[in-house]
């Protein structure tokens, strides 16, 4: 089958709901893990800490053996669709358990959340690291991987959307004003969706770009190319530190709502923009329709969170919608970097904004949201083209246990930043039980909004400087790669 065929809308878009699925709960685990530990299960934020580093180290060492297993799979349908077909229950069945609260005493709270974490996060390897691989192989066209890629990102903001948008009002509103009970609900439609959507994935999928028979590879050698592939060693980098800046600052706005913001001025805010009249409106009309108990919680916070992080998102689309132009023109590495120092500087920014400047909060998310969201698309785009030049340069192709090390980088990322989230909250003095924190945890969560994702994106960036694959060397590997095929097709 050629590699370079054409993929259709429907490819793109049946490829694309894999995302989806995978986020809802994915971002869920991102903005809300430590909060739903922290203030929903009443687990101290010490042992929401080290649950969520032993969890995420857990599933992080298990993604590269994932990549083995999943490079080595064989079956009618091809290497990597099989497990988005064998794990899509499993993996809806273990998120409804992580985000359920049953009533242990403490130390069985933190056992019960420890157990259903690390297996949620071995689920979740099981399923995304192949479906991630199967990227890489679906086609070999650079511009066409571009389009996939944007498609995927897509997907993931829409699901980004409804769980930092609209997550926290519908646990509310369907838990009816009881939190547990609404994660609980919210968590089992997410799941459902979910299952539908992995399988729609499978089924409207193909492999196209398969080794050939001469190729044979051991584990050792594979791991010999990594070591020496310079472009995967900056993408490791490059994926843990942006993933310790997403969950450390995804995770933080939620307490930065309910806690810094001066509640009034947010109140009003959402007064004068018509947010609440909107609002009202929506009751009104699901009251029509008989949904009579269906009503948008009334604190600001909620509502301002909702807001923040929908707005945000909309304007990450739009630089989503833009990423595969700019890419295909200047190289995915410079559109890339690019867009990282805009988000970098725009988080830091929040750091001189008073609890009263409502405005300035908005304006600076939907700078940060289109500067971030250039990059959005080119991450996993840039890692498929580190596995072309692992199979450039060696005349080998191993494409899972390439996705498998950058998923590694991010599942270290996620648990890093949680974990340096829920930290930064015991060593400030958070305390779950009151609910007026103390001056010193107020601050500590805005130099969390801040100053410290700020130096993590920082990082990311510098490591950059030292991935050569600019766009002439993708243009190159791409032709390079293309003849080679067609070479070994006719032979």
């Amino acid at each position: 089958m050629s590699t370079t065929e054409k993929i259709s809308f429907k490819e793109k878009i049946g490829y694309s709901l894999g995302d989806l699925a995978a986020n809802l709960i994915f971002q869920t685990l991102m903005t809300f893990l430590a909060f739903f530990y922290t203030d929903v299960y009443k687990i101290p934020p010490s042992s929401a800490s080290a649950i969520i580093f032993a969890g995420g180290m857990v599933g992080a060492f298990f993604t590269p053996i994932m990549g083995m297993i999943a490079d080595r799979t064989k079956t009618r349908w091809g290497k990597f669709r099989p497990w988005i077909l064998w794990t899509s229950v499993p993996f809806g069945v273990i998120a409804i358990l992580a985000f359920s609260t049953p009533d242990f005493s403490p130390g069985g709270k933190v056992a019960y959340a420890m157990i259903t974490y690390i297996l949620l996060v071995v689920v979740y390897a099981a399923n995304n690291l192949p479906y991630s691989a199967l990227s890489g192989v679906i086609t070999g066209n650079m511009s066409d991987r571009n389009s996939i890629s944007s498609y995927r990102f897509t997907g993931v903001m829409i699901a980004q959307f409804v769980v930092q948008a609209l997550l926290l009002p519908l646990v509310l509103i369907l838990g009816d004003g009881d939190r547990a009970a609404g994660f609980e609900v919210v968590i089992g439609i997410f799941a459902g969706v979910g299952v539908i959507f992995f399988l729609i994935t499978f089924f409207s999928t193909k492999e196209r770009i398969i080794p050939t028979k001469e190729q044979t590879s051991s584990l050792k050698q594979d791991l010999s190319d990594l070591a020496k592939n310079k472009p995967w060693i900056v993408m490791i980098v490059l994926t843990t530190f942006i993933f310790i800046t997403l969950a450390l600052k995804g995770g933080v706005y939620v307490y930065y709502f309910e806690n810094y913001l001066n509640e009034a001025q947010l109140s009003t805010f959402l007064t004068d923009i018509g947010f609440n009249g909107f609002i009202n409106n929506v009751d009104r009309f699901f009251e029509s329709l008989g949904f009579i108990g269906f009503h948008w919680p009334n604190d600001a916070p909620t509502s301002g969170f909702s807001l923040f992080n929908g707005s945000g998102i909309i304007l990450m689309i739009a630089g989503i919608a833009i990423s595969k132009g700019l890419a295909d023109k200047f190289g995915k590495r410079d559109v890339f970097m690019v867009g990282l120092i805009g988000a970098m500087i725009t988080q830091f920014l929040f750091l001189f904004i008073p609890a009263d400047g409502i405005s300035f909060v908005f304006l600076l998310q939907l700078f940060h949201g289109f500067s971030y969201g250039l990059t959005i698309p080119l991450l996993w785009a840039m890692i498929a083209d580190v596995a072309d030049y692992s199979e450039w340069k060696n005349n080998r192709r191993a494409t899972a246990i390439v996705f498998s090390a950058m998923a590694f980088g991010l599942k270290v990322g996620l648990s890093m930043g949680g974990t340096i989230l829920a930290g930064l909250l015991a060593l400030y003095g958070y305390n779950e039980q009151l609910d007026v924190q103390p001056d010193v945890a107020i601050q500590g969560i805005k130099l969390t909004m801040s100053v410290y994702p700020a130096l993590t994106f920082l990082v990311g960036l510098v490591s950059l400087f030292f991935y050569k694959i600019n766009k002439s060397m993708e243009v190159q590997i791409e032709q390079d790669l293309l003849n080679r095929r067609k070479n070994n097709k006719e032979d």
